[in-house]
């Protein structure tokens, strides 16, 4: 659940700066401001970015920033996540339209009704939910700590893991934990065809295939290494490849070639033919453009319920310790 506070009137249309990346960083420093981006993110956004990462390195600068104005550019949930850790700074999303499937997924409601059949369960969630489900929530967890988290439960305490189903069925996995699962997904991850893969691979016998723990098991049992998006980008550096067949979002495969720029990068096949499913629709809302004006106009702002903000603390609290 978020809240936004809207323009009374709709304005004209406003000028846009031949330079807008020299725009952005006057208005930074105007603002003392941070624009803290995913690596989803169109390469424009990417490349003016303070900080770059996925959702556990965000959380992790959201929470240590000095700046007075907080500038997101990834989804709604990612913006929350900034104003749980600093309800005193003013933050800012270039598209109130970029929502996440995934957490769309869990309505609160529904997930309540779910969480109250297991009453002695610890609930742990995946930080791509909403407030209101953090809110309902004992600890958070990230694809990068997920595995680090759950091992970290005593053994004999059950455990309702939301509300990715994918993920969870990684962790326990991983962990030989049973866990009871929220059943969502990200329609992202979702999209990748299995068969498809397998003809690339078979194409491209030298490249590796690297996965997002997001992705169905039949994707992830080719995958010689499984990781969050920072892990992901890591090994692609490390590794003695120099091929690599991408399960995830190819929107990090701009910051793979920035890092290795002698090595292949191939984005997973999505099943439908000719679509850039593997794309968020969400994650791509945001632009150059969109950025700029956010920071002259300094909205929309993104605000929380103080009730709300304050549960939903108290578990993104855990995680960041528990890291």
């Amino acid at each position: 659940m978020f809240t936004t506070i809207r323009p009374t009137t709709q304005p004209a249309k406003e000028a846009i700066p031949d330079d807008l990346f020299a725009a952005i960083n006057d208005l930074k420093k105007e603002l003392n401001a941070v624009i803290l981006a995913h690596y989803y993110q169109n390469n424009d956004i990417q490349d003016i970015a303070d900080y770059l990462g996925d959702s556990l390195g965000l959380s992790q600068q959201a929470a240590q920033t000095d700046a007075d104005v907080i500038v997101f550019a990834g989804v709604n949930f990612m913006a929350e996540t900034a104003k749980i850790l600093n309800p005193h700074k003013l933050v800012l999303l270039p598209d109130l339209d970029a929502g996440c499937s995934l957490a769309d997924s869990c309505p609160p409601d529904q997930f309540a009704k779910f969480k109250a059949l297991y009453p002695d369960h610890l609930v742990i969630s995946y930080i791509n939910c909403t407030a209101e489900i953090k809110a309902m929530s004992d600890i958070i967890c990230t694809s990068s700590n997920a595995v680090k988290i759950v091992n970290q439960i005593p053994q004999d305490q059950p455990i309702i893991f939301a509300p990715d189903r994918n993920l969870g069925r990684y962790v326990m996995e991983k962990t030989g934990r049973k866990m009871v699962l929220w059943e969502g997904s990200c329609i992202v991850h979702e999209t990748f065809s299995e068969r498809k893969m397998i003809d690339l691979k078979m194409a491209n016998p030298e490249a590796e295939i690297i996965a997002h723990p997001e992705c169905e098991e039949p994707v992830l049992r080719h995958a010689s290494f499984i990781g969050s998006t920072t892990a992901l980008l890591k090994y692609t550096q490390q590794s003695n490849h120099q091929a690599f067949i991408v399960a995830t979002e190819p929107g990090i495969i701009h910051q793979m070639e920035k890092a290795s720029p002698h090595k292949l990068f191939i984005p997973a096949p999505a099943i439908k033919e000719n679509c850039a499913c593997n794309e968020c629709p969400y994650m791509r809302l945001n632009t150059l453009e969109k950025l700029y004006l956010c920071m002259k106009n300094k909205s929309p702002e993104l605000t929380l319920p103080e009730k709300t903000r304050q549960a939903a603390l108290i578990p993104m609290q855990r995680m960041l310790a528990m890291s």
